[in-house]
């Protein structure tokens, strides 16, 4: 029976869900609006070479072939041979300095793709599976083959291979023929790297039979909460030089297969991945899959991803960590994978900061987000001073803008009145020079680094497993029935806020802002540990800070109301 997959090239994802990301921001929003507005308002791929040369630069890989080029030595076909089976099913491991991974030869598949040492750990401190080994018992198991055409007489992902072992322990190649139907596949590691050399080859009755080599039902940390939106099949697309994520939702109602000049292509969690990195100039065929799967809860759609295409597949298969510093010394491109988001431009930084600091300095990642936390605040003082100079005018015209709201007193938000209350509020701020936003400015200059440490919490694996005094993961919410830090971080939120000059006369208004800290509470409950201490640290800084301006600072005398009142009244006469 032929395969029917959705099929585009170079496809793009579709719509995606609100990201935790984007509702953090529509909520600072939000919380932005009740600042400003309440004192106004209530293609299939040729046979690659069989030594694959070095990758070049993205210029070779993109330049134009000359006229009448000459052509590499195609591969002869595989002959079908006789018989060739195993008579039993057998467990092959492999085992590196960085991997424990379990074959079987039943369909010639990875069992168990174990990572080895203590940085790479579940929730309960046992070495990382990156399989699903719930959704690979249903759907298959990691490099399992789909071909893309007629499948078959035989079962080829339940045949018992004839499996082979090299001398060096480091190799495996696995064998099956029925004499009609003919396929092998070789894996072949090194002990200190997290490459391997993959390759497949099948044919019928002579003909070649494109295929692909897949690993579906999801990858990487099972122990995530949420793990399935971040998990994706992936791809670096060379010639539009984007990576282009896809979830599982894209395969719900069949495979769909994507195809180009990619420099990396697989599947991917927050922080590990398994891509392969093709040869240069060859044409990459990846396929996305959405199967339901069994988990804890019932069923749930989990991404798997399918590399290969052709009759012959040979790649390099990349399966690790998403480290900076080892993507960039295998590929550059690979950094890719590290999503640094919106504020890329702000989140490289910080997070290099943040790894200077652990080692050089703090030799805690915790203690690293305080003491660059104290820095920035330090940096932004001229902008707190500014800020609190101008929330001292605000204060000091409180009796005119008492009296401005006595006169309008009871009228609603749709009077036309309204608006005459506004523009006498203000003339009177314009008069004073006085910025009425500006006691909002050194708020409004976190929520940019806000969602930068929000990203590096959440790619960078440094910071995965990273603990702080009672804290056992950084990336994580505490685990903890009460979570102190973020109880912590509404009071110190409070405690800055009575301490910060009022520039409300409307005591509504000053009841709103108070419930701010509650809704800052109620946000930071869930996210990560080392979020909230990056804002409780804030807070703490904060408050020392509007100490000394509270004791330095004068604060200018009330201008009387009466004289302005008068001359509106003269001004009417």
């Amino acid at each position: 029976m032929a395969d029917t997959p959705n099929s585009q090239s170079g496809s793009k994802p579709g719509r995606k869900e609100l990201s935790t990301e984007v509702r953090l921001l529509i909520a600072f929003l939000l919380m932005g609006a009740v600042l400003f507005l309440t004192p106004y308002f209530y293609k299939p791929a040729a046979p690659p070479p069989k030594a694959p040369p070095a990758r070049g630069t993205p210029a070779e890989q993109t330049k134009a072939p000359e006229a009448e080029p000459s052509k590499p030595a195609q591969p002869s076909p595989m002959p079908v041979p006789g018989q060739i089976s195993a008579q039993t099913e057998e467990l092959l491991l492999i085992e590196t300095d960085l991997y424990r991974i379990e074959f079987s030869n039943r369909g010639a598949v990875v069992r168990r793709w174990t990572l080895k040492g203590p940085k790479y750990v579940d929730s309960k401190g046992r070495p990382l599976e990156l399989i699903n080994q719930e959704a690979a018992a249903k759907v298959g198991y990691p490099f399992s083959i789909d071909f893309k055409g007629e499948r078959p007489s035989a079962d080829i992902n339940n045949a018992l291979f004839a499996a082979k072992r090299s001398d060096d322990g480091l190799s495996l190649e696995f064998e099956f023929s029925d004499g009609k139907t003919a396929l092998r596949k070789s894996f072949h590691f090194t002990r200190d790297s997290y490459l391997s050399k993959v390759s497949s080859e099948a044919v019928q009755n002579g003909v070649p039979m494109p295929h692909f080599l897949t690993w579906r039902g999801g990858f990487g940390d099972p122990s995530l909460e949420h793990a399935a939106p971040s998990q994706h099949t992936v791809y670096y697309d060379t010639r539009e030089a984007e990576l282009v994520l896809q979830e599982a939702k894209h395969g719900k109602d069949g495979p769909v297969t994507s195809s180009g000049d990619y420099s990396f292509a697989g599947i991917e969690d927050q922080y590990f991945a398994a891509v392969s990195l093709p040869p240069a100039g060859a044409v990459v065929e990846m396929r996305t899959y959405g199967d339901s799967v069994p988990t804890a809860g019932g069923e749930e759609m989990r991404v798997g991803a399918g590399i290969g295409g052709g009759a012959q597949n040979r790649f390099t298969l990349f399966v690790g960590p998403k480290d900076l510093d080892l993507l960039r010394r295998i590929e550059p491109k690979l950094t890719q994978l590290i999503d640094f988001g919106w504020f890329a431009f702000l989140a490289k930084p910080l997070f290099l900061a943040l790894n200077w600091v652990n080692d050089n300095l703090a030799h805690n990642y915790g203690w690293a987000i305080v003491i660059v936390t104290v820095v920035i605040n330090f940096l932004m003082l001229p902008l707190r001073y500014t800020s609190m100079k101008s929330m001292k005018k605000m204060q000091s015209l409180q009796p005119q803008i008492k009296a401005i709201n006595e006169k309008y007193k009871g009228i609603g938000l749709r009077d036309p009145r309204k608006a005459e209350q506004n523009q006498e509020v203000m003339a009177l701020y314009k008069q004073h020079g006085v910025n009425p936003t500006g006691g909002c400015f050194p708020m409004l200059l976190q929520i940019p680094f806000f969602f930068a440490f929000y990203k590096v919490l959440t790619v960078a694996i440094e910071l995965r497993g990273a603990s702080w005094l009672w804290v056992t993961d950084l990336s994580q919410p505490e685990h903890l029935p009460i979570r102190i830090l973020p109880i912590t971080m509404i009071i110190t939120q409070f405690i800055q806020q009575k301490m910060t000059p009022s520039t409300m006369g409307d005591p509504t208004q000053q009841r709103i802002m108070m419930m701010m800290p509650l809704m800052l509470g109620f946000m930071f409950y869930g996210v990560s540990s080392g979020l909230v201490l990056y804002w409780l640290t804030g807070n703490v800084i904060g408050i020392a800070q509007q100490w000394f301006f509270n004791k330095t600072m004068a604060t200018p005398a009330p201008v009387a109301a009466e004289s302005k009142v008068v001359s509106k009244r003269r001004s009417k006469k």
